[in-house]
Protein backbone atom coordinates (compact mmCIF):
# COMPACT_ATOMS: atom_id res chain seq x y z
CA UNK A 1 0.00 0.00 0.00
CA UNK A 2 0.77 3.94 -0.54
CA UNK A 3 -0.08 6.40 1.83
CA UNK A 4 0.80 9.92 1.36
CA UNK A 5 0.96 11.76 4.77
CA UNK A 6 0.92 15.47 3.74
CA UNK A 7 0.30 18.84 5.58
CA UNK A 8 2.71 17.38 8.15
CA UNK A 9 5.45 18.21 10.84
CA UNK A 10 8.38 15.49 10.74
CA UNK A 11 10.94 15.23 13.33
CA UNK A 12 13.24 12.45 11.49
CA UNK A 13 15.29 11.97 14.31
CA UNK A 14 18.32 10.87 12.28
CA UNK A 15 20.62 12.89 14.77
CA UNK A 16 19.16 13.86 18.52
CA UNK A 17 19.60 17.63 17.75
CA UNK A 18 17.74 17.14 14.21
CA UNK A 19 15.43 20.21 13.31
CA UNK A 20 12.13 20.00 12.38
CA UNK A 21 10.48 20.24 8.83
CA UNK A 22 7.52 20.74 7.23
CA UNK A 23 6.24 18.76 4.01
CA UNK A 24 5.28 15.27 3.23
CA UNK A 25 6.04 11.93 3.95
CA UNK A 26 5.18 8.89 1.37
CA UNK A 27 4.98 5.64 1.50
CA UNK A 28 5.33 2.52 -1.33
CA UNK A 29 5.16 -1.03 0.50
CA UNK A 30 6.76 -1.20 3.59
CA UNK A 31 9.64 1.71 2.64
CA UNK A 32 9.27 5.14 3.17
CA UNK A 33 9.67 6.58 -0.29
CA UNK A 34 9.97 10.54 0.74
CA UNK A 35 10.47 13.07 3.33
CA UNK A 36 9.49 16.72 3.12
CA UNK A 37 9.54 19.02 -0.30
CA UNK A 38 7.45 16.88 -2.34
CA UNK A 39 8.51 19.76 -5.50
CA UNK A 40 10.23 18.12 -8.69
CA UNK A 41 9.00 14.20 -7.67
CA UNK A 42 6.70 12.50 -9.80
CA UNK A 43 3.70 12.11 -7.64
CA UNK A 44 3.13 8.31 -7.72
CA UNK A 45 -0.71 6.63 -7.40
CA UNK A 46 -1.81 6.80 -3.57
CA UNK A 47 -3.87 4.05 -1.82
CA UNK A 48 -4.32 6.44 1.10
CA UNK A 49 -3.89 10.10 1.64
CA UNK A 50 -3.76 11.23 5.08
CA UNK A 51 -4.13 15.29 5.98
CA UNK A 52 -1.70 15.51 8.91
CA UNK A 53 -3.34 18.64 9.61
CA UNK A 54 0.34 19.98 11.35
CA UNK A 55 0.52 16.80 13.45
CA UNK A 56 3.55 16.01 13.76
CA UNK A 57 5.53 12.59 12.04
CA UNK A 58 7.84 10.50 14.04
CA UNK A 59 9.99 6.83 13.91
CA UNK A 60 8.00 4.97 16.41
CA UNK A 61 9.21 4.50 19.70
CA UNK A 62 11.49 1.13 20.50
CA UNK A 63 10.57 -0.68 23.65
CA UNK A 64 14.33 -2.04 23.68
CA UNK A 65 13.49 -4.00 27.14
CA UNK A 66 10.51 -5.92 27.95
CA UNK A 67 9.03 -9.20 28.59
CA UNK A 68 5.88 -8.84 26.58
CA UNK A 69 3.43 -11.50 28.01
CA UNK A 70 4.35 -10.59 31.72
CA UNK A 71 1.00 -8.56 31.25
CA UNK A 72 -0.48 -11.00 33.12
CA UNK A 73 1.30 -10.29 36.38
CA UNK A 74 -0.02 -6.18 35.90
CA UNK A 75 -0.96 -4.95 39.78
CA UNK A 76 -0.57 -8.54 41.11
CA UNK A 77 3.15 -8.69 41.71
CA UNK A 78 3.56 -5.02 43.37
CA UNK A 79 5.67 -3.52 46.32
CA UNK A 80 8.62 -5.87 46.76
CA UNK A 81 12.21 -5.54 45.95
CA UNK A 82 13.66 -7.62 42.46
CA UNK A 83 14.60 -10.83 44.60
CA UNK A 84 11.35 -11.48 46.59
CA UNK A 85 9.61 -10.03 43.72
CA UNK A 86 10.68 -12.77 41.19
CA UNK A 87 10.81 -15.15 43.60
CA UNK A 88 7.78 -15.13 45.39
CA UNK A 89 5.56 -14.22 42.96
CA UNK A 90 6.50 -13.81 39.18
CA UNK A 91 8.81 -17.62 39.31
CA UNK A 92 5.74 -19.62 40.66
CA UNK A 93 3.20 -17.89 38.71
CA UNK A 94 5.32 -18.00 35.23
CA UNK A 95 5.56 -22.00 35.57
CA UNK A 96 1.63 -22.13 34.91
CA UNK A 97 1.72 -20.45 31.39
CA UNK A 98 1.60 -22.53 27.99
CA UNK A 99 2.65 -21.34 24.87
CA UNK A 100 -1.18 -20.40 24.04
CA UNK A 101 -1.20 -18.50 27.09
CA UNK A 102 1.85 -16.32 25.84
CA UNK A 103 0.39 -15.43 22.86
CA UNK A 104 -2.95 -14.31 24.13
CA UNK A 105 -0.70 -12.05 26.47
CA UNK A 106 1.59 -10.99 24.32
CA UNK A 107 -1.04 -9.86 21.76
CA UNK A 108 -2.62 -7.76 25.18
CA UNK A 109 0.76 -6.16 24.89
CA UNK A 110 1.20 -5.07 21.64
CA UNK A 111 -2.34 -3.60 21.64
CA UNK A 112 -0.65 -1.51 24.74
CA UNK A 113 2.00 -1.11 22.17
CA UNK A 114 0.50 0.19 19.51
CA UNK A 115 -1.28 2.46 20.75
CA UNK A 116 1.24 3.95 22.31
CA UNK A 117 3.18 4.67 19.59
CA UNK A 118 5.86 1.87 19.73
CA UNK A 119 7.26 0.19 16.26
CA UNK A 120 8.92 -2.45 17.99
CA UNK A 121 9.54 -4.29 20.83
CA UNK A 122 12.98 -6.62 22.14
CA UNK A 123 11.10 -9.12 23.77
CA UNK A 124 12.58 -11.67 26.03
CA UNK A 125 10.28 -14.56 27.24
CA UNK A 126 9.93 -17.98 26.40
CA UNK A 127 7.75 -19.74 24.03
CA UNK A 128 9.17 -17.49 21.27
CA UNK A 129 7.51 -19.57 18.58
CA UNK A 130 4.04 -18.43 20.00
CA UNK A 131 5.73 -14.60 20.20
CA UNK A 132 6.24 -15.26 16.62
CA UNK A 133 3.27 -16.17 15.45
CA UNK A 134 2.04 -13.46 17.62
CA UNK A 135 3.90 -10.64 15.49
CA UNK A 136 2.53 -12.14 11.97
CA UNK A 137 -0.34 -12.42 13.50
CA UNK A 138 -0.73 -8.23 14.80
CA UNK A 139 1.28 -6.96 12.01
CA UNK A 140 3.77 -5.59 15.12
CA UNK A 141 7.80 -5.93 14.72
CA UNK A 142 9.32 -8.22 17.26
CA UNK A 143 13.29 -8.62 17.89
CA UNK A 144 13.34 -11.55 20.07
CA UNK A 145 15.61 -12.07 22.74
CA UNK A 146 17.53 -15.29 24.19
CA UNK A 147 16.84 -15.50 27.72
CA UNK A 148 18.68 -19.28 28.82
CA UNK A 149 19.67 -19.40 32.24
CA UNK A 150 19.41 -22.66 35.22
CA UNK A 151 16.08 -23.04 34.82
CA UNK A 152 15.53 -24.10 31.52
CA UNK A 153 17.46 -23.71 27.46
CA UNK A 154 20.47 -24.89 26.32
CA UNK A 155 23.47 -23.70 23.85
CA UNK A 156 21.49 -25.69 21.28
CA UNK A 157 18.44 -24.70 21.78
CA UNK A 158 20.00 -21.04 21.88
CA UNK A 159 21.63 -21.94 18.45
CA UNK A 160 18.45 -23.47 16.98
CA UNK A 161 16.53 -20.43 17.84
CA UNK A 162 18.39 -18.02 16.63
CA UNK A 163 19.48 -19.63 12.91
CA UNK A 164 15.65 -20.57 12.76
CA UNK A 165 13.98 -17.37 13.65
CA UNK A 166 16.31 -15.07 11.77
CA UNK A 167 15.59 -16.20 8.70
CA UNK A 168 11.48 -16.94 9.63
CA UNK A 169 10.03 -13.47 8.90
CA UNK A 170 10.68 -10.26 7.58
CA UNK A 171 8.75 -8.55 11.34
CA UNK A 172 10.69 -11.20 13.32
CA UNK A 173 14.75 -11.14 14.20
CA UNK A 174 16.77 -12.76 17.16
CA UNK A 175 19.71 -11.92 19.28
CA UNK A 176 21.91 -14.23 21.59
CA UNK A 177 21.34 -13.64 25.14
CA UNK A 178 20.61 -14.87 28.53
CA UNK A 179 18.40 -13.97 31.48
CA UNK A 180 21.17 -12.97 34.05
CA UNK A 181 24.20 -13.75 35.65
CA UNK A 182 23.31 -14.23 38.77
CA UNK A 183 20.77 -16.94 37.64
CA UNK A 184 23.19 -18.43 34.57
CA UNK A 185 26.09 -20.91 35.95
CA UNK A 186 29.83 -20.30 34.35
CA UNK A 187 29.60 -23.21 31.59
CA UNK A 188 26.14 -22.29 30.26
CA UNK A 189 27.75 -18.53 30.07
CA UNK A 190 30.93 -20.05 28.26
CA UNK A 191 28.33 -21.56 25.81
CA UNK A 192 26.90 -18.53 25.39
CA UNK A 193 30.30 -16.76 24.65
CA UNK A 194 30.91 -19.88 22.20
CA UNK A 195 28.34 -18.94 20.19
CA UNK A 196 28.82 -15.53 20.25
CA UNK A 197 32.33 -16.36 18.62
CA UNK A 198 30.60 -18.66 16.15
CA UNK A 199 27.84 -16.09 14.73
CA UNK A 200 30.10 -13.05 15.62
CA UNK A 201 26.84 -11.68 17.33
CA UNK A 202 26.15 -9.18 19.87
CA UNK A 203 24.90 -10.76 23.45
CA UNK A 204 22.16 -9.14 25.65
CA UNK A 205 21.29 -10.01 29.35
CA UNK A 206 19.93 -8.59 32.75
CA UNK A 207 23.16 -6.64 33.66
CA UNK A 208 23.95 -4.50 37.21
CA UNK A 209 20.32 -4.08 37.94
CA UNK A 210 20.98 -3.92 41.87
CA UNK A 211 23.92 -3.40 44.12
CA UNK A 212 22.86 -6.93 45.49
CA UNK A 213 23.60 -8.58 42.66
CA UNK A 214 26.95 -6.89 41.73
CA UNK A 215 28.52 -6.94 45.73
CA UNK A 216 27.23 -10.78 45.14
CA UNK A 217 29.43 -11.08 42.18
CA UNK A 218 32.47 -9.29 43.12
CA UNK A 219 32.48 -11.52 46.62
CA UNK A 220 31.83 -14.92 43.87
CA UNK A 221 34.29 -13.89 41.34
CA UNK A 222 36.42 -10.94 42.43
CA UNK A 223 34.64 -8.95 39.21
CA UNK A 224 31.48 -6.73 38.19
CA UNK A 225 28.99 -8.78 36.35
CA UNK A 226 30.71 -6.47 33.20
CA UNK A 227 34.06 -7.42 34.36
CA UNK A 228 33.25 -11.27 34.48
CA UNK A 229 31.13 -11.20 30.96
CA UNK A 230 34.11 -9.86 29.42
CA UNK A 231 36.43 -12.23 31.43
CA UNK A 232 34.60 -14.83 29.46
CA UNK A 233 34.51 -13.29 26.05
CA UNK A 234 30.69 -12.60 25.99
CA UNK A 235 31.24 -8.90 24.69
CA UNK A 236 33.41 -9.63 21.72
CA UNK A 237 31.22 -8.71 19.25
CA UNK A 238 29.13 -5.93 21.52
CA UNK A 239 25.90 -6.30 22.73
CA UNK A 240 24.43 -4.76 25.65
CA UNK A 241 23.16 -4.58 29.42
CA UNK A 242 19.22 -4.51 30.50
CA UNK A 243 18.86 -2.05 33.35
CA UNK A 244 22.71 -1.49 34.19
CA UNK A 245 22.07 1.02 37.49
CA UNK A 246 24.98 -0.34 39.20
CA UNK A 247 27.94 0.00 37.19
CA UNK A 248 31.54 -0.37 38.98
CA UNK A 249 34.92 1.51 38.57
CA UNK A 250 36.33 -0.10 34.86
CA UNK A 251 33.08 -1.01 33.85
CA UNK A 252 32.72 2.38 31.50
CA UNK A 253 35.99 1.53 30.05
CA UNK A 254 34.51 -1.79 28.92
CA UNK A 255 31.93 -0.91 27.65
CA UNK A 256 33.31 1.27 25.41
CA UNK A 257 35.44 -0.73 24.09
CA UNK A 258 32.84 -3.61 23.52
CA UNK A 259 30.46 -0.82 22.03
CA UNK A 260 27.78 -1.85 24.24
CA UNK A 261 24.84 -0.78 24.44
CA UNK A 262 22.17 0.76 28.04
CA UNK A 263 18.71 -0.34 27.91
CA UNK A 264 17.41 2.04 30.39
CA UNK A 265 13.94 0.82 32.48
CA UNK A 266 13.37 3.58 35.21
CA UNK A 267 9.50 2.84 36.23
CA UNK A 268 10.68 -0.46 36.49
CA UNK A 269 14.25 0.52 38.98
CA UNK A 270 12.13 2.87 40.59
CA UNK A 271 9.54 0.43 41.49
CA UNK A 272 11.34 -2.25 42.09
CA UNK A 273 13.32 0.01 44.39
CA UNK A 274 16.24 -0.95 42.46
CA UNK A 275 18.03 2.87 41.97
CA UNK A 276 18.72 5.45 39.52
CA UNK A 277 21.31 4.65 36.54
CA UNK A 278 23.48 7.42 35.69
CA UNK A 279 22.49 7.96 32.35
CA UNK A 280 24.10 11.17 32.33
CA UNK A 281 26.95 9.70 32.78
CA UNK A 282 26.69 7.36 29.60
CA UNK A 283 25.66 10.09 27.40
CA UNK A 284 28.99 12.12 29.05
CA UNK A 285 31.29 9.38 27.77
CA UNK A 286 29.57 8.52 24.47
CA UNK A 287 27.91 5.25 25.54
CA UNK A 288 24.91 4.37 23.81
CA UNK A 289 21.70 5.00 25.76
CA UNK A 290 17.94 2.81 24.59
CA UNK A 291 14.88 2.88 26.87
CA UNK A 292 12.32 0.15 27.74
CA UNK A 293 9.69 -0.41 30.06
CA UNK A 294 10.38 -3.89 30.82
CA UNK A 295 7.64 -6.20 31.57
CA UNK A 296 3.61 -5.09 32.56
CA UNK A 297 4.68 -7.16 36.59
CA UNK A 298 7.17 -4.68 37.47
CA UNK A 299 6.41 -1.18 35.33
CA UNK A 300 2.98 -1.42 35.25
CA UNK A 301 2.09 -0.05 32.10
CA UNK A 302 4.02 -0.15 28.48
CA UNK A 303 4.33 3.57 27.89
CA UNK A 304 7.43 4.83 26.60
CA UNK A 305 6.05 8.97 27.50
CA UNK A 306 6.50 8.00 30.80
CA UNK A 307 9.77 6.29 30.49
CA UNK A 308 11.22 9.28 28.81
CA UNK A 309 10.18 11.51 31.49
CA UNK A 310 11.56 9.62 34.00
CA UNK A 311 14.49 9.25 32.08
CA UNK A 312 15.39 12.88 32.47
CA UNK A 313 13.46 13.91 35.73
CA UNK A 314 15.53 11.47 37.50
CA UNK A 315 18.73 12.71 36.01
CA UNK A 316 18.20 16.23 37.05
CA UNK A 317 16.74 14.65 40.47
CA UNK A 318 20.12 13.07 41.04
CA UNK A 319 22.83 15.42 38.70
CA UNK A 320 21.51 18.68 38.12
CA UNK A 321 18.68 20.48 36.06
CA UNK A 322 20.69 20.65 32.60
CA UNK A 323 21.02 16.78 32.65
CA UNK A 324 19.56 14.45 30.04
CA UNK A 325 18.61 16.70 27.14
CA UNK A 326 15.26 15.75 26.27
CA UNK A 327 16.04 15.40 22.67
CA UNK A 328 18.49 13.02 23.17
CA UNK A 329 16.17 11.59 25.49
CA UNK A 330 13.54 11.11 22.39
CA UNK A 331 16.52 10.55 20.17
CA UNK A 332 17.28 7.64 22.75
CA UNK A 333 14.02 6.13 22.89
CA UNK A 334 13.22 6.02 18.87
CA UNK A 335 16.41 6.29 16.85
CA UNK A 336 18.83 4.21 19.30
CA UNK A 337 16.75 1.34 20.36
CA UNK A 338 16.72 0.33 16.66
CA UNK A 339 20.11 0.18 16.61
CA UNK A 340 20.56 -1.55 19.71
CA UNK A 341 18.27 -3.96 18.42
CA UNK A 342 19.69 -4.31 15.09
CA UNK A 343 16.91 -2.29 13.40
CA UNK A 344 19.16 -0.38 11.45
CA UNK A 345 16.51 0.25 8.92
CA UNK A 346 13.84 1.57 11.25
CA UNK A 347 15.98 4.27 13.38
CA UNK A 348 14.73 7.04 11.65
CA UNK A 349 12.45 8.94 9.49
CA UNK A 350 14.84 9.10 5.57
CA UNK A 351 13.97 7.56 2.27
CA UNK A 352 14.60 3.93 1.71
CA UNK A 353 14.23 3.56 5.75
CA UNK A 354 11.06 1.05 6.83
CA UNK A 355 8.12 2.90 7.42
CA UNK A 356 7.77 2.49 11.24
CA UNK A 357 6.19 5.77 12.73
CA UNK A 358 3.85 7.47 14.58
CA UNK A 359 1.81 10.51 14.40
CA UNK A 360 1.51 12.71 17.42
CA UNK A 361 -1.53 14.94 17.80
CA UNK A 362 -0.58 18.53 18.44
CA UNK A 363 -4.29 19.82 19.05
CA UNK A 364 -4.63 19.16 22.38
CA UNK A 365 -4.11 21.13 25.42
CA UNK A 366 -1.20 19.44 26.58
CA UNK A 367 0.83 20.46 23.76
CA UNK A 368 -0.17 24.04 23.30
CA UNK A 369 1.70 26.15 23.06
CA UNK A 370 4.40 25.14 20.62
CA UNK A 371 7.56 26.33 21.91
CA UNK A 372 9.52 23.50 21.44
CA UNK A 373 7.31 20.54 19.96
CA UNK A 374 10.22 17.80 20.63
CA UNK A 375 10.08 18.93 24.25
CA UNK A 376 6.63 18.68 24.50
CA UNK A 377 7.24 15.03 23.49
CA UNK A 378 9.06 14.77 26.57
CA UNK A 379 8.31 16.47 29.10
CA UNK A 380 3.69 16.64 28.55
CA UNK A 381 3.49 14.34 26.11
CA UNK A 382 0.80 10.82 26.67
CA UNK A 383 -0.41 7.94 24.92
CA UNK A 384 -3.16 10.31 24.23
CA UNK A 385 -1.86 12.53 21.38
CA UNK A 386 -0.85 9.13 19.44
CA UNK A 387 -3.17 9.29 16.61
CA UNK A 388 -1.43 6.90 14.56
CA UNK A 389 0.78 4.02 14.40
CA UNK A 390 2.51 2.48 11.16
CA UNK A 391 4.53 -0.62 11.02
CA UNK A 392 6.29 -1.41 7.79
CA UNK A 393 3.95 0.50 5.69
CA UNK A 394 0.86 -0.79 7.09
CA UNK A 395 -1.59 1.25 9.68
CA UNK A 396 -1.44 -0.88 12.99
CA UNK A 397 -3.74 1.72 15.40
CA UNK A 398 -5.76 4.67 14.51
CA UNK A 399 -7.69 6.85 17.15
CA UNK A 400 -8.37 4.25 18.99
CA UNK A 401 -8.83 1.79 16.46
CA UNK A 402 -6.94 -1.42 15.78
CA UNK A 403 -6.32 -3.05 12.31
CA UNK A 404 -5.61 -6.35 13.61
CA UNK A 405 -8.11 -6.42 16.49
CA UNK A 406 -11.48 -5.62 15.57
CA UNK A 407 -12.64 -6.89 19.71
CA UNK A 408 -10.01 -5.63 21.97
CA UNK A 409 -12.39 -6.82 24.26
CA UNK A 410 -11.85 -10.57 23.69
CA UNK A 411 -8.62 -9.86 24.23
CA UNK A 412 -8.91 -8.46 27.59
CA UNK A 413 -11.53 -11.25 28.51
CA UNK A 414 -8.63 -13.95 28.13
CA UNK A 415 -5.83 -12.09 30.11
CA UNK A 416 -8.76 -12.27 32.85
CA UNK A 417 -9.66 -15.90 32.46
CA UNK A 418 -5.24 -16.71 32.36
CA UNK A 419 -4.85 -14.66 35.27
CA UNK A 420 -7.85 -16.41 37.50
CA UNK A 421 -7.17 -20.46 36.29
CA UNK A 422 -3.08 -19.20 37.56
CA UNK A 423 -4.28 -17.67 40.59
CA UNK A 424 -6.68 -20.88 41.51
CA UNK A 425 -3.83 -23.47 40.89
CA UNK A 426 -1.46 -21.19 42.94
CA UNK A 427 -4.18 -20.88 45.65
CA UNK A 428 -3.53 -17.20 45.54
Amino acid sequence: MNIRFYNARILPLCAADETLLTGELWTENDRIALVGDPAGRPRPAFDREIDCRGNVLLPGFKNAHTHSAMTFLRSFADDKPLHDWLHEDCFPMEAHLTADDVYDLTKLAVLEYVSGGITAAFDMYYHVDRISDCARDTGFRFVLCGAVNDFGGTKESLRDDYLRLNRSHPLISYRLGFHAEYTTNESLLRDVAALSEEFHAPVFTHLSETAAEVDDCIRRTGMSPVQYLDSLGMFRYGGGGFHMVHPRAGDFEIMKARGLYVCTNPASNVKLSSGVAPIERYYEEDIPVAIGTDGAASNNCLDMFREMFLVTGLQKLTVGAAAADPMKVLHSACSVGARMMGLDDCDCLKEGKQADLMMLDLHMPNMQPENHIGKNVVYSGSKANVALTMVAGRVLYERGAYAFCPDPDAVYRRANEIITRIRKAEGR
